[in-house]
């Protein structure tokens, strides 16, 4: 019945979210998908690439080729607008560990070039591969102004790459259990609870333990005609993960209250589905509810 439930919401949305190009995927915690729509298809998902160049710094930080302590310093020509705090900071050099927890907290623009001009465009794409990803991908680096020689956008998903991404960190599968942990950890300081995760009622500055309610890690992008959240929510020893991506043409009027509707309309249902279920252990492997580990080295918001 649940599975059945989840599909309904996501038929639901689609019927209301007219003008709108929906991807969804929703998973079990064992990782099978149990409602979806437009799954494989390929999307423009603004900052949710960052999540690549997180998992990216987690795997060579774990093999040791890079350092979560190495300084690195801010760069004048990198700078954009829009999301991020470094660029309203004195300080002009950084740990990478640290420019990680911005990007995942607030989805700093700015570290998020510094690190990508670090860690190299090519190593993203290598990972892309790797782990078998065939829409997920870092395009460019976050620029103010886009030109015709320029990507046409920072980053493009699948709900089904992404939501399988999210659920493979819940059950550290994702690379290794080190870099699960730590890409756990990162994610655990996300602000941004706006779209599918406003259901759950969570503080957006404190939220990294569950403690009697739920538990969550997500990651967002917003664009002026992109709305996306991919995540893993859950409480006791039931948990789903998520991708809810919405694009639609910059000549829709309301498009983005009306996709802002339909993620909360989603984050519901997952709460509902979560909590008529809480008693039933899903899967094995999941991730203890409040473990931060937040000392491990190991275009638009």
């Amino acid at each position: 019945m649940p599975h059945r439930t989840l599909q309904a919401s996501v038929n639901d949305v689609l019927s209301d979210g007219e003008g709108i190009d929906w991807a969804i995927s929703i998973r079990d915690a064992a990782g099978d998908e149990v409602a979806s729509y437009n799954a494989d298809g390929a999307m423009k998902t603004a900052s949710i690439g960052k999540l690549l160049l997180l998992v990216e710094v987690a795997r060579q930080c774990d093999e040791g080729t890079l350092s979560g302590e190495e300084l690195v310093a801010r760069d004048p020509t990198l700078l954009v607008a829009d999301s991020g705090i470094w660029q309203h900071l004195h300080v002009d050099a950084l740990p990478i560990h640290d420019l990680c927890v911005l990007i995942a907290s607030v989805s700093d623009n700015l570290a998020t070039n510094i690190l990508l001009k670090r860690v190299g465009l090519h190593r993203l794409r290598s990972l892309s591969g790797s782990l078998g990803l065939m829409n997920t991908a870092v395009l460019d680096y976050v620029r103010d102004v886009r030109d015709r020689a320029d990507p046409p956008t920072f980053s493009t998903g699948s709900a089904s790459e992404l939501s399988l991404l999210m659920s493979q960190i819940s059950r550290k599968e994702l690379v290794s259990s080190s870099v699960s942990e730590q890409l756990d950890a990162w994610l655990a300081t996300g602000v941004d609870l706006s779209m599918v995760a406003f259901a759950f009622g969570l503080d957006p500055l404190s939220h990294a333990t569950s403690g009697r309610t739920f538990f969550i890690r997500n990651k967002t992008g917003t664009d002026s005609q992109i709305r996306a959240d991919v995540g893993t929510v859950g409480r006791d020893n039931v948990w789903l993960s998520y991708a809810v991506i919405a694009n639609w043409d910059s000549s829709e009027p309301g498009a983005a209250n009306a996709a802002l509707s339909g993620m909360n309309a989603i984050g519901k249902t997952l709460r509902e589905t979560i909590d008529s279920d809480s008693d039933r252990r899903s899967g094995p492997g999941l991730p203890v509810a409040g473990h931060v580990d937040t000392q491990s080295t190991h275009d638009a918001k």
